[in-house]
């Protein structure tokens, strides 16, 4: 029986993490579009960070995101809390005024008829031209451009990017980042003038 409880115990909390992944019906994420992310980040007293999903109509990897990695408990959960989520089409024919400049599709006159259509210049613009579906941009409070994702994604990898922006951590890991750079720089001059002094 001491054998079964140690077991259990042990098991427990997996099969709860199990349990967490599997896509529930009732779990989604509050997708808004931009302009309602906007107006949410001048209203609210505290403004969120935004995550963008770039999607198409064509585009399969978009629709797994959606059936798999998005309906997540954690995820659904992490991005409602800590996200305006906004599902933007790339391909749209939406047009954005956005700090004073007008954002909308490349070719407002082009008819789709299925499969591709051009893409929209917010999209364009946010991803720096690398047009691949899906794709994710997290932006700050003040809409400035902090990280590019690309392609489908697991529900670890997207939670720990979400987790990662959302706080002050990323600010935080360049200081990191700098400093061990400077320390290894150091590290490198010294050793060379060890190097010269031997000779």
């Amino acid at each position: 029986m001491k054998y079964i409880a140690i077991i259990l115990a042990f098991f427990f909390p997996y099969l709860l993490l199990a349990q967490s992944d599997q896509p529930k019906e009732s779990a989604k994420i509050n997708w808004i579009t931009w302009d309602e992310a906007v107006a949410k980040s001048k209203k609210d007293e505290k403004p969120k960070k935004i995550f963008i999903d770039f999607y198409t109509a064509w585009c399969g990897w978009c629709k797994r995101m959606d059936a798999t990695t998005f309906a997540n408990p954690s995820i659904v959960n992490y991005m409602n809390q800590n996200y305006y989520a906004v599902k933007f089409d790339a391909e749209g024919m939406d047009t954005i005024n956005f700090k004073g400049t007008t954002f909308m599709n490349s070719d407002p006159t082009f008819k789709k008829t299925g499969g591709r259509g051009k893409v929209h210049i917010l999209a364009y613009s946010l991803l720096e031209g690398a047009l691949s579906y899906p794709s994710y941009v997290i932006l700050d409070e003040k809409f400035n451009r902090l990280h590019i994702i690309n392609g489908y994604k697991q529900p670890e990898p997207l939670l720990a990017n979400l987790l990662f922006f959302s706080g002050e951590e990323y600010k935080h890991f360049h200081n990191y980042v700098h400093a061990q750079w400077q320390r290894n720089i150091k590290l490198q001059e010294q050793k060379a003038k060890a190097a010269a002094g031997k000779k």
